[in-house]
């Protein structure tokens, strides 16, 4: 007799937790993905040099402080890939008519430091490719402080 009535309550108390605990999950899962699809961000106004720097910053922040060559060498082709997309793209809409000429041969300067890189991460020695690795670095460095503020 008394087993129908605590049965009852018993089993309002099971759903309630099953739903709770199906809403906990949904809700790890979601923030799971969310995390992991979302690209850090750096607060570029150009889609191209936040793809690049996406590459960019942990090489120059863990990799070449450890003199991981083989790492930088890894990364090497997407890195280039990535450079040469902010080159095709050219001088960015949005910049300042008294900066567009700097900013071209910023871009230039950019463009033939990745050749180099390329070269070094072919076939070049690690002291070669530490030296063009952050040439590539500072003139992006150079670019990425003349971008038009979004």
């Amino acid at each position: 007799m008394f087993s129908n009535s605590n049965d009852l309550g018993g089993t309002r108390v099971k759903k309630i937790n099953a739903a709770a605990f199906a809403f906990f999950l949904s809700a790890v899962f979601l923030l799971a993905v969310v995390s992991a699809n979302a690209a850090p961000q750096h607060g570029f106004s150009v889609k191209q040099y936040e793809d690049f720097h996406h590459v960019l910053h942990p090489l120059e922040h863990e990799a070449l402080p450890k003199k991981d060559f083989k790492r930088i060498r890894a990364k090497s082709a997407l890195l280039v890939t990535r450079g040469r997309a902010i080159v095709r793209l050219g001088v960015p809409a949005g910049t300042s008519e008294d900066q567009k000429a700097e900013f071209a041969r910023g871009l230039e300067t950019f463009s033939k430091a990745l050749t180099k890189f390329r070269s070094d991460a072919r076939r070049g020695s690690n002291a070669q490719l530490k030296t063009s690795y952050s040439a590539v670095h500072d003139s992006f460095e150079m670019l990425a402080g003349m971008l038009p503020r979004s």
